[in-house]
């Protein structure tokens, strides 16, 4: 890519460099060019997790179902077939219901309980707080705010 940005700034006459940014704007600039999609794969984001960078730990496979996983409760609001995987996957929580968001954070939120140390929630504890925040849309958004916190700040 860098390479046919070059040659058709030369083809054009111009002899500088073209530098792509992510927001699809160019530049005059040495360095490597920019994506026009990037994600933030930080090693307990949900991007991570589904990326598949790193086994999933036995205890919470990615094809284990989330009403399973996280107990009977939450087969009201998520249905028996929606998988971890599927979960870390969503993408309609934007502008959308906080329940969404509370799967995805609260499913990559056991992930790191699992494999990580120092993680601020244990595993038990990650069940029982999305199982509470069941409760109302308020609460699943708090809640999902807290483990996406806890997510973003993971090491």
């Amino acid at each position: 890519m860098y390479g046919r940005v070059r040659v058709a700034a030369a083809e054009e006459g111009e002899d500088r460099r073209m530098r792509l940014h992510t927001d699809g704007s160019r530049s005059d600039a040495h360095a490597w060019p920019g994506y026009l999609y990037t994600r933030a794969v930080g090693r307990c984001t949900l991007q991570f997790w589904s990326s598949g960078a790193e086994p999933w730990p036995n205890i919470a496979p990615q094809e284990a179902a989330v009403s399973k996983v996280f107990g009977s409760r939450s087969v009201e609001r998520y249905g028996p077939r929606l998988t971890l995987l599927e979960a870390t996957m969503r993408t309609d929580d934007i502008r959308g219901s906080a329940f969404v968001k509370l799967v995805k954070q609260g499913s990559a939120a056991l992930l790191n309980a699992y494999t990580r140390r120092g993680f601020p929630f244990d595993s038990w504890e990650v069940k029982a707080l999305l199982l509470e925040a069941l409760v109302s849309e308020e609460a699943a958004a708090v809640q999902a705010e807290r483990f996406e916190q806890a997510n973003q700040s993971c090491v």
